[in-house]
């Protein structure tokens, strides 16, 4: 039986993989051009955005925080896709093919939101939307800092963990920002 949680995650990653798929057949996988720390890089600026968005609530271009964080998720998940593709040099993937890497990766991720939420009892429920940005920001610098050491770490986790994390607190944003709504 489904947690709320998990049925609120699941909801959540459905509407960011039919993005991720749309743009897939617009695009192809031309992001596999991109060396992880460009990705990381696209991260970033999507994080930067919302910050600067929650402190000036001034928007020029017309899209709002939400975009932005389902960016943040679908960017992480090309990165983990990356990093489990190292060695394969095709630039296009098939769409079902790439269709079960993007399911595996968020079956991994959510197994680890599972267990932490476990551990946290839900702690994140009752953190600002601002903070998890902060949060995510942080766990960006980390990754670069590894991406600088060249994937060297004395006692942290790797570059795939930072990812995974940055995707649950996206999630975790967007289930927040969606009950908002809701309630308004």
């Amino acid at each position: 039986m489904m947690s709320q949680t998990e049925r609120q995650y699941r909801h959540v990653i459905s509407l960011c993989k039919e993005l991720f798929l749309k743009k897939n057949r617009d695009y192809g996988t031309a992001w596999r051009i991109l060396r992880l720390p460009s990705l990381t890089d696209q991260i970033y600026i999507k994080a930067q955005r919302i910050r600067q968005l929650q402190e000036t609530g001034v928007s020029r271009v017309g899209e709002g925080i939400v975009p932005e964080f389902v960016g943040i998720i679908n960017y992480c998940v090309m990165a983990l896709i990356q990093l489990q593709l190292a060695d394969d040099s095709r630039m296009e993937i098939p769409t079902e093919e790439l269709s079960t890497l993007y399911d595996r990766h968020i079956e991994e991720t959510i197994g680890l939101l599972l267990n932490k939420n476990h551990d946290y009892g839900e702690a994140w429920r009752e953190m600002r939307v601002s903070s998890m940005t902060d949060i995510i920001l942080m766990k960006l610098l980390r990754t670069k800092q590894i991406e600088d050491n060249e994937g060297k770490t004395l006692v942290s986790e790797g570059v795939d963990a930072n990812y995974q994390d940055m995707i649950n607190y996206s999630v975790f944003c967007l289930i927040q920002l969606g009950q908002a709504q809701a309630e308004q």
